[in-house]
């Protein structure tokens, strides 16, 4: 070793870039032989380290972060700043144990969308480091944190990524399959997305124990949409006339089906929303979308049979849209949607109708 060291000062003295080079290695091989440097020891490895690769080209210090990003206990100053250097030199570094998440913090809200997205692939990932990256990150970087279930995303991330995805249709299924998403969130995701994300959707409800059910619709008060837009002029007229027709008993699914044929557009939507226990917005998205498929849900969470579900979807439905043809395919969704399912999605969609009547308590 005391040769070795000795021909390591020769080479100190060496002004050309090869000999440093060799330098920078020969003390990099020194620091990888030793085993449990002392402190003392390790800050001379870290100043001696970190002052030569200062001065090398970036395929030098892309070979030595490498190295170091393998390394249990690397030098600290060294890897800090290799950390914040090119993404080809930092990558190693910031996908390795390396870093606290102080350091990881500095690089998160310093360092561009590169660096964000090496730190969001990392084995693990703390939740105050992925505030840092929604907070920071484009659209890319986060489907690459989504992605990553050991990254840890507090409930505030969480409702940011499902807000940016409301804009993104790139982000819905990264969103959707994140194991980690609160259900009322996923929920949320439900009017935003396809037909084939939907029916994860669904089929996640499913599944849902009835605990961790309560627990996300109690989460889901807290967080209210507030962009469903005015009432229609006419919701005050036809909220009387409906309170009207049900103080008589005059209120039933035929009923319904009547309003919709006369074009009672209104006086549809309310008495579908206090039938279905539904927020009139919800009712009032799923008719000017002619969402079936979240038809399909009021109604079987409703209990309407087939049929009524079949004669709603005509009235909702262009001429154009060739329902007639498409019937089949609207009762055999129908009929395959189980019941259960859909009473769970639909808790969900009672939300701002259960906020709402809090508030106004």
């Amino acid at each position: 070793m005391e040769s070795r060291l000795h021909d390591l000062i020769a080479l100190a003295n060496e002004p050309s870039s090869a000999k440093r080079r060799e330098l920078l290695r020969g003390v990099t091989d020194m620091f990888f032989e030793g085993e449990g440097h002392g402190s003392v020891e390790m800050g001379l490895f870290d100043d001696v380290m970190s002052q030569l690769a200062g001065e090398m080209e970036e395929a030098v210090k892309v070979e030595l972060a490498q190295r170091l990003g393998e390394a249990p206990a690397p030098p600290r100053g060294l890897t800090r700043t290799l950390a914040s250097d090119s993404i080809a030199v930092a990558e190693p570094i910031l996908r390795s144990s390396a870093l606290t998440d102080d350091d990881l913090l500095h690089v998160a809200r310093t360092q561009g969308q590169d660096h964000l997205r090496a730190i969001s692939q990392r084995a693990s990932v703390s939740s105050a480091v992925s505030d840092a990256i929604v907070a920071r990150g484009d659209d890319d970087t986060l489907g690459v944190l989504l992605r990553n279930e050991g990254a840890v995303l507090s409930r505030t991330a969480h409702e940011t990524v499902v807000d940016r995805a409301a804009a993104n249709p790139a982000l819905h299924e990264a969103v959707i399959d994140r194991n980690s998403l609160p259900v009322d969130l996923l929920n949320e995701m439900y009017f935003m997305v396809e037909a084939k994300l939907r029916d994860r959707i669904m089929e996640k409800n499913a599944g849902m124990d009835p605990a961790m059910l309560e627990a996300a619709l109690t989460a889901g008060r807290k967080r209210v949409a507030m962009d469903d837009g005015a009432l229609p002029a006419d919701y005050a007229a036809a909220e009387k006339e409906f309170r009207t027709l049900r103080a008589k008993a005059k209120i039933s699914p035929q009923v319904l089906a009547g309003m919709l044929r006369a074009k009672k557009t209104t006086l549809f939507l309310v008495a579908l929303a206090d039938l279905a226990d539904v927020d009139f917005h919800t009712a009032r998205k799923i008719l000017e979308r002619r969402e079936m498929d979240a038809l399909s849900v009021i109604c079987k969470a409703a209990d309407f049979d087939r049929s009524l579900f079949l004669t709603f979807a005509l009235l909702i439905l262009d001429p154009s849209d060739e329902v007639m043809l498409r019937a089949r395919a609207y009762g055999e969704l129908y009929a395959a949607l189980p019941r259960e399912s859909a009473l769970r999605t639909i808790r969900f969609w009672r939300l701002r109708r259960t906020t709402g009547d809090v508030a106004a308590a």
